[in-house]
């Protein structure tokens, strides 16, 4: 169920199959594959990399993203997403779902990724196989409507769900297999992601690290 799922630290993904793509690409090893298709959930400096976007990018690329993304890419065909929407690019249809916090805050009453701010998380379906990127978001109840094979799901809290909450999480979605990330950088550790795998009541895949 998980293969040709790649782990790149942090938020990033590299999804291999009859299109590459790639989600949230940041701080990528020199000469990885090209992307066919790039998804950003947000526009926070560790999922939106300009630098990054570009040493993926051919003529061929495509990026997804919400506004705050896409009204700043420059050299890359943009296509913008608000959270419902769908679009099929190079034979991968990607929806687009919301991706907020209700109780991390920046300050008091300033959540660190307010719902009007437009992140998304993402449900891409290739090659017969539906993924879903929750994106950097708590447990949210739009979380009830989604059906996918494969979950990633954030587990270190601060920005995020903590690993108690990833796994109230995966009591709401419906998954056959859930992979922690958003740990290891920034924020959070292996034993987040331990614990998760403990606590969910979903068979948990942790991916191994792969050079970025």
């Amino acid at each position: 169920m998980i293969e040709n799922i790649h782990w790149l630290g942090h938020d990033s993904f590299r999804l291999d199959g009859s299109s590459t793509v790639y989600i949230d690409p940041w701080k990528l090893a020199e000469g990885s594959s090209p992307a066919d298709l790039i998804l950003v959930t947000h526009d926070h400096f560790d999922h939106f990399s300009p630098d990054d976007i570009a040493s993926l990018s051919t003529p061929r690329t495509t990026l997804i993203g919400p506004a705050s993304v896409t009204a700043q890419v420059d050299g890359v065909e943009a296509v913008t997403l608000g959270a419902g929407e769908t679009a099929t690019v190079s034979g991968v249809a990607v929806t687009a779902v919301p991706a907020y916090n209700v109780d991390k805050f920046r300050q008091p009453g300033e959540v660190f990724h307010p719902r009007a701010a437009g992140g998304l998380g993402y449900i891409v379906e290739l090659d017969g196989r539906r993924i879903y990127h929750a994106g950097d978001t708590d447990a949210i109840p739009e979380m009830r409507e989604v059906r996918c094979d494969v979950a990633l799901l954030p587990v270190s809290g601060t920005y995020v769900m903590t690993a108690e909450e990833a796994a109230e999480a995966c009591r709401m979605i419906s998954a056959s297999v859930v992979v922690p990330m958003h740990f290891g950088d920034i924020v959070g550790t292996a034993a987040d992601a331990a614990r998760f795998e403990g606590l969910c009541g979903i068979p948990v895949s942790v991916l191994p690290l792969e050079q970025r």
